[in-house]
């Protein structure tokens, strides 16, 4: 059984799940979702609006009468997995329409891949379905196509992303997010609750919370209440731990109000599991990034955190290699991730991306550098998460049962795990009476450098 180690690319979402089998001589549009959480819960919202107009759900390019492919743009590596998606669907379908991050470059695109249909840029729903009607026009059945409540899901039935927002008012100069989605645009607060109210009735027994920004959520708006709903981090965490389902929080900044959070989390009412970019630890390269440069300080919020929480798990992801990264700037990073002890680490070489202030900076890494630093980081973060799971043999665990193979082998994940990002807990006998999406109490009798194995104990505990 291969075990789980973090990706080059610790931002992309899971692969995306299509399960409908359209009726026969419905219109079909097939997807292909790439890059992040966010851009997968575009692609679920395009498919739901086209769910809604008759359109069938085809899983793959030779049953679809057109394919969507969403695409991401965060990194050049991506912009080339992008480029690749569009030209294997080309040669597959034929007739590809292009939307998501990388659609903001529409000549980048054209370029390349002249015979697609249309480009649009992200979360333009109302551009792509126009450009899905002049493809393939609709032919709804009334008596058929009926929407389901809980909208077409990418994800598994038992956990579904809750996108609370768009954009982002950062300004740091590795990153064109904000060049492509726009400054931060938070939903009402009720609408949020309105959507995770009606997921968890669909059967949802985890809500991922993301944005590009998650603790600034409300900022533009003032935090407005309605309907008894504030549009606020803390406030909406409440209301949401209120439903009774997982409450897992991605992608927060640690802001000083973050710190209210932790006693959501002690209280159960919220997974104790954050999210944070940290992205480096030295505060000349912080500054270079044009991010916040309080290490120190948040080495005493962490320990905070944990003081209030002790079962909090921290994920992060980190840059190495950014531009003018000398030697000793790269050890403060190792020497700081010895003294934080994260739970789980993801890491970045920086790369150039069109677009981004940070490739005018001087004093680039050279590639073989950038490795370097990058196997020395993941070879501490892997040793810390080698010796973290350790502790846990012999604990009493709550997990989610993501999965459960022919063989009987359950694939689950503790609260301290995001879906793919991070690791697993494997189940391997005695998993007859399981059904995906249970969450059962388990028994931790292993453990490796990124994941658990456990049983179901004999005598549960009272």
């Amino acid at each position: 059984m291969s075990q789980n180690p973090p990706s080059l690319r610790p931002d992309l979402a899971p692969r995306a799940r299509l399960t409908e089998t359209p009726r026969h001589g419905q219109p079909t549009i097939g997807m292909v979702s790439l890059g992040c959480p966010k851009a997968l819960v575009d692609s679920e919202r395009i498919l739901t609006r086209l769910r809604a107009e008759g359109y069938g759900i085809s899983p793959d390019y030779t049953g679809a009468d057109a394919v969507i492919v969403n695409t991401c743009g965060f990194l050049d590596s991506a912009k080339a997995e992008s480029l690749e998606a569009i030209g294997e669907a080309l040669s597959e379908n034929g007739r590809v329409i292009v939307t998501g991050c990388l659609g903001a470059e529409p000549d980048y695109i054209t370029g390349v891949h002249p015979r697609v249909l249309a480009v649009t840029g992200p979360h333009q729903y109302e551009q792509v379905l126009d450009a899905v009607h002049a493809a393939v026009p609709p032919s709804p059945d009334p008596f058929i196509d009926l929407l389901p409540a809980s909208g077409v899901s990418l994800t598994p039935r038992h956990y579904s992303y809750l996108k609370i927002s768009e954009g982002c008012n950062h300004k740091c100069k590795f990153c064109i997010i904000p060049d492509m989605r726009g400054r931060l645009q938070s939903r009402p607060a009720h609408a949020v609750i309105r959507e995770a109210e009606k997921l968890v009735q669909s059967g949802v027994k985890e809500l991922l919370v993301i944005s590009q920004d998650t603790s600034a959520y409300g900022v533009d708006i003032k935090h407005a209440e309605t309907t008894g709903h504030r549009a606020h981090i803390t406030d909406l965490a409440r209301d949401l731990g209120s439903l009774g389902a997982w409450v897992r929080l991605h992608y927060v900044y640690p802001y000083p109000h973050v710190r209210d959070l932790i006693p959501l989390m002690a209280e159960g009412l919220v997974l104790p599991y954050l999210d944070i970019p940290f992205q480096h630890a030295h505060p000349d390269t912080l500054k270079r990034m044009a991010r916040p440069a309080a290490a120190a300080r948040t080495l005493d919020e962490i320990a905070a955190w944990r003081r209030d929480c002790p079962d909090i798990a921290l994920r992060s992801t980190f840059i190495v290699g950014y531009p003018g990264e000398t030697e000793a700037e790269f050890q403060t990073l190792l020497d700081w991730l010895d003294e934080a002890q994260l739970d789980r680490v993801g890491c970045f070489q920086y790369e150039n991306v069109a677009g981004a202030r940070s490739n005018a900076l001087p004093d680039h890494v050279a590639q073989e550098v950038k490795q370097d630093r990058w196997d020395q980081f993941m070879a501490k973060a892997q040793a810390i998460s080698e010796a973290k799971l350790a502790a846990k043999v012999g604990q009493h665990l709550d997990v989610i049962i993501d999965d459960i193979d022919e063989d009987g082998i359950a694939t689950c994940r503790t609260k301290a795990d995001a879906p793919e990002i991070d690791g697993n807990l494997f189940i391997d006998e005695n998993t007859a009476p399981l059904s995906v999406g249970d969450i059962v109490t388990v028994e931790v009798d292993e453990a490796g450098e990124y994941d658990l194995w456990g049983r179901i104990p004999r005598h549960p505990r009272a």
